[in-house]
């Protein structure tokens, strides 16, 4: 047989490569075990008995033996570079291998194990999926990660060759770079390297007494995320403690539809809001929750919404819709005594109170974290304005509610309800908003349809649900930029087929296009400086509960 079909060379190849080293069969425990190469022995787990899966696992160790060296120091990797950077060199040896041995690649093709769900975005998924698409040229898959891993391997392929260890491992730590920013989980204890016939990679890393060797926890860990504290410990930094969203408090769990605008329809039950309190209420004394460069919050005086109100009526009009009987009763006795009439007979609508409830929903993402060119960063200001609305409250708008919100996919949209509508500010709602940290993403549309049926249930009058944001709506499991500022056009349009009118204020310069788009002409305006923030949220706000 030729070699190109995995013949007899193949074979003297495996002779020749395992020359030296044991090979024994052992019942290693845990779900999905894989084998063993460490140092001049390959253990091999029971249940492989399928001649092709045992051959691949004999093809890949032999291919670490000739391409990889053993026992790199893994000082200043994460787990997560750990997982990456061995998937990508299991990749670099085994095209290694069969560039030299064609015959081999079909080893490896037939051992693969079936397609993951295109919808599972967890670790072990992407990393699968990425292992298909560098076996199988032919291959197509829609994640962006995966295509950049095999667009990002080929092009190093063929500037630097296969057999420089160092590019590859520069794109394995993008790629890792990636996946945290994507913030994809991991559960270490159930964590198997994906491919049936590869290694657990003991064989590539040297782990120091104080590291963790990758056979207890090759974990993928979210970029920027730290364990908790002891309960004794501050946590680091000089900034106030924080919280991540599994220790808020959980209110309930919402399911909304999306708009898919490839398909013009909506998905049913595609986004889960998960509404919860913030954990870190009253953690710090009020004066150090206040934004940078705060001084004492002084309300601000807003107008007295009034609205062309119908059960108001204004008597004696030179002119109206309707009849004064009053007025008419009064210009028959006249007439009958001889006086001139008063010509004044008519009602018509005036402009009266009305109830008027307004919902400022703030943009909780990572991304107002960021200092601004005044060293504030646009989160501070938010949460400035923020308690400034809601000190003036009286003075305005009949019933004003804080929320907030933030995404990290489409499975978990954060929304935060910080002040109830008709509930006053007291010091434990402005140290709520005072410690409010930025983090994930800016899915807007399940946000506003969560908000929106929130308004539904308000008192009938003037309903309306304020956005403040510094950038289009984004989330890290959509990468059609369109995508997401559809959807969240057409949760606009709901809103307002059900008597909710949505409005934006965008703190960002190149807004224009995207805003008008969503929450059309009228109904947004752009803050080129954030320190104009609390102004126009004011007389946004003041105008909403005006508008009729």
């Amino acid at each position: 047989m030729n070699d190109a079909y995995g013949g007899l060379g193949a074979l003297s190849l495996l002779a020749r490569g395992l020359a030296g080293v044991d090979v024994e069969v052992q019942a290693l425990t845990g779900a999905g075990t894989r084998a063993v190469l460490t140092g001049r022995k390959l253990l091999l787990p029971e249940g492989t008995g399928e001649p092709g899966l045992r051959r691949a696992m004999l093809a890949h160790a032999v291919a670490h033996l000739r391409h990889s060296r053993p026992a790199r120091p893994a000082h200043g990797l994460k787990p997560m570079g750990i997982a990456v950077v061995s998937a990508i060199e299991d990749a670099r040896v085994e095209r290694l291998l069969w560039r030299d041995f064609p015959g081999l690649h079909g080893w490896f093709a037939a051992s693969l194990p079936p397609a993951s769900d295109p919808l599972d975005l967890r670790f072990a998924a992407l990393v699968s999926r990425m292992d298909r698409l560098l076996l199988l040229p032919d291959a197509i898959d829609d994640n962006h990660w995966v295509n950049k891993a095999r667009r990002l391997f080929d092009e190093t392929a063929a500037s630097a060759g296969l057999e420089d260890y160092d590019a590859f491992r520069a794109i394995a730590s993008i790629l890792a770079n990636d996946l945290g920013q994507m913030r994809v989980r991991f559960e270490p204890q159930h964590y198997a390297v994906p491919a049936p016939w590869r290694d657990d990679n003991s064989y590539l890393w040297e782990f120091a007494e104080t590291e963790t060797a990758p056979d207890e926890a090759i974990a993928l860990q979210q970029a920027g995320a730290r364990p908790p504290p002891p309960s004794d410990a501050p946590d680091e930094g000089s900034g106030p403690p924080t919280s991540d969203a599994a220790d808020d408090i959980e209110l309930g769990r919402y399911t909304y539809p999306e708009w898919d605008r490839k398909l013009e329809r909506l998905r049913p039950d595609w986004c889960t809001v998960i509404e919860k309190l913030p954990a870190w209420q009253g953690l710090l004394p009020g004066r150090e929750q206040a934004a940078p460069g705060n001084g004492r919050i002084a309300p601000l005086a807003l107008p007295r919404a009034r609205h062309l109100d119908r059960t108001h009526r204004l008597r004696r009009q030179w002119e109206g819709d309707d009849i004064d009987l009053n007025a008419a009763i009064e210009v028959l006795v006249d007439r009958s005594l001889r006086l001139r009439p008063d010509a004044r007979l008519f009602m018509r609508p005036g402009k009266g109170p009305r109830p008027s409830s307004v919902l400022v929903l703030l943009d909780l993402s990572a991304s107002a974290n960021d200092p601004g060119p005044h060293a504030a960063s646009l989160l501070d200001i938010e949460k400035q304005a923020a308690l400034l609305l809601a000190a003036s409250n009286a003075r305005g708008i009949d019933r004003l509610a804080i929320h907030g919100f933030s995404s990290n996919t489409r499975a978990e949209v954060y929304y935060y309800r910080l002040l109830e509508a008709g509930r006053p500010l007291d010091a434990p709602t402005s140290a709520m908003i005072g410690a409010l940290r930025g983090r994930y993403s800016t899915r807007m549309g399940a946000a506003l349809r969560h908000a929106a049926a929130l308004m539904q249930a308000e008192p009938p009058g003037q309903r309306a649900v304020l956005l403040v944001t510094d950038g289009a709506p984004s989330d890290i499991d959509v990468h059609d930029p369109q995508y997401l500022i559809e959807d969240a056009r057409q949760a606009v349009a709901e809103a307002r087929d059900a008597g909710v009118r949505a409005a934006c204020i965008a703190v960002d310069g190149a807004a224009d296009a995207y805003v008008r788009r969503i929450f059309g002409w009228r109904n947004y305006c752009i803050a080129d400086d954030a320190r104009s923030l609390p102004v126009r949220l004011a007389r946004m706000s003041a105008r909403l509960a005006a508008a009729h």
